[in-house]
């Protein structure tokens, strides 16, 4: 026998023959079949570490550092970060409770509801959250929703996306946060309690009170109707996270009234004294919420109420350069991929936030300005041997014309 032909692997004793290939070291072999095997070892042990690391990562932090971390993102708003702080803390160190603990002590979801304006960063908060948390996290809007039967979305259908969130890994998708949005559109038309149906209100309403509490749900993965011959997948909702936010446009009346701010009478005494008629929403409580059109069940199903307070030019100003990833900087950053050095003047600055105002375009509107002004120089500068970009208030001036500002305002 050739020396050759007596080589084998050191590690499954095969010989040279019976493999495909032998590699050689300094004084062992190894076969491509042990290979692969110890690849498939590798990549499990990668997985576990993955695992194990992700578990880790999901240590809950004190609200202080939440709040912390909010700020980074998040101009004002100080109240509410530090209720959604709270909140989330308590719902995720609810998470961390033994299951073998053999106290009677059961505690609840601190399930939330969020009142603003729009544009004032309700689902830029919860957004946020999530990133921080490293949790899987899905924004659904009720708008869509209608009770089962009926034309549109299930109640089921948040689910789906909280799923496709986390990967259909249905573990931690049980443990994620949800985002309804516009959860105001769906009131019931008064406050009296419906003769007729209505699918699109308080249907949906009663449709979300045991997700909201918690239960198991049959999910259809892919979307209920498109695929009738899907399986369903279960979902225990009591550890899901639900945070509702809605503008509740008008809702200020009826804070009003309960303010007895609309006194009759010349020597009619207010209610309540110092009221800042500016931003009546600070003063907001379940009670409103049920005048509105919310059901009482649904309220005590979502127990931390807060507002958000609206933009000012203050804060309108902060938002377009002191957060972590604000508008100006993320400009700066594009103009700098391209070499360009990008810089903008206080007073150009000052013009957009006024215009913003004008207009009621909020936060959302500061990148369409921005946008706005910004466009040409964008589509010219690349092609250009231009090195540097300066914006002062005449150029933002001459950008923004009144028919751009009009077509701003009509799509706000």
């Amino acid at each position: 026998m050739s020396k050759e032909e007596s080589l084998e692997c050191s590690f499954c004793g095969r010989k040279k023959v019976e493999t495909d290939l032998l590699i050689a070291g300094m004084d062992a072999h190894i076969c491509d079949k042990c290979i692969e095997q110890a690849h498939g070892i590798v990549l499990e042990e990668i997985v576990e570490a993955e695992e194990v690391s992700a578990e880790a990562d999901f240590e809950v932090k004190k609200p202080t550092e939440i709040k912390a971390f909010l700020e980074q993102y998040i101009i004002g708003q100080d109240q509410t970060k530090k209720t959604m702080a709270v909140a989330v803390y308590n719902h995720y160190k609810r998470l961390m409770q033994p299951k073998d603990d053999k106290s009677d002590v059961e505690i609840e979801k601190s399930n939330m509801i969020l009142v603003g304006e729009t544009g004032t960063g309700k689902t830029l908060i919860a957004k946020t959250i999530a990133k921080m948390l490293n949790v899987p996290f899905s924004i659904v809007d009720a708008t869509v929703l209608t009770q089962a039967g009926y034309v549109g979305e299930d109640v089921e259908s948040i689910l789906s996306r909280l799923l496709q969130a986390a990967d259909y890994d249905v573990e931690k998708a049980e443990r994620g946060i949800v985002f309804i949005d516009e959860i105001d559109k769906i009131a019931r038309k008064g406050d009296n309690p419906s003769i007729t149906r209505d699918v699109s209100g308080e249907g949906v309403q009663q449709a979300l009170l045991k997700l909201l509490e918690g239960t198991v749900v049959n999910v259809a993965p892919k979307g209920g109707r498109k695929h009738p011959d899907q399986k369903f997948v279960e979902v225990n909702t009591k550890d899901i996270l639900f945070i509702a936010g809605g503008a509740f446009a008008g809702i200020e009346r009826n804070i009003s009234n309960r303010l007895n701010r609309q006194a009759v009478g010349y020597s009619a005494a207010m209610a309540v004294d110092n009221v800042d008629e500016t931003n009546l929403l600070q003063y907001v409580i379940p009670s409103d919420l049920k005048t509105f059109g919310l059901i009482p069940e649904i309220i005590g199903r979502l127990p931390v109420l807060s507002y958000m307070n609206p933009l000012d030019a203050e804060t309108l100003r902060s938002i377009l350069t002191e957060p972590k990833n604000s508008l100006i900087k993320q400009y700066t950053k594009l103009f700098e991929m391209d070499e360009v050095k990008f810089s903008i003047e206080d007073g150009a600055l000052d013009y957009i936030v006024e215009k913003a105002l004008e207009y009621k375009l909020g936060a959302r509107g500061l990148r369409s300005l921005c946008e706005a002004i910004l466009t040409d120089a964008m589509f010219e500068l690349p092609s250009s041997d231009e090195k540097e970009f300066n914006v002062d208030k005449e150029y933002a001036e001459a950008k923004l014309t009144k028919s751009t500002l009009k077509k701003l305002k009509a799509a706000s």
